[in-house]
């Protein structure tokens, strides 16, 4: 009967740890201090991470068009204009498909 319990208390253990470190592999670490206005124009989506048991620190994490990730501080202004303008973006597609909504396919 202890053999059985110290195996599920281990078994829990090491699973617990497992799920935890999965929660760090999508975290920012460190910011990257400036990104060039050619980089910037790049960008196509943002999110935000916040402060919690796993995140150390605050960021907003860009994606750029081949899927590489920026890690930068959301306190620098230039970050502000770029949320801002992917925001815009977006916004501006979402009008647009609904003025102008493509027509069903009729085989």
């Amino acid at each position: 009967m202890r053999l059985n319990t110290l195996f599920f208390l281990l078994t829990i253990s090491c699973l617990s740890l497992a799920l935890a470190q999965v929660a760090y592999d999508d975290c920012c670490l460190k910011y990257v201090k400036q990104m060039n206005h050619k980089t910037q124009k790049h960008a196509v989506e943002y999110r935000v991470q916040v402060t919690d048991g796993g995140c150390n620190i605050p960021a907003v994490i860009f994606t750029m068009r081949k899927g590489r990730v920026f890690c930068t501080d959301p306190r620098e202004a230039w970050v502000q204009k770029l949320m801002k303008k992917i925001d815009a973006k977006k916004n501006q597609k979402l009008s647009k498909n609904q003025h102008n909504p493509r027509r069903p396919n009729r085989g």
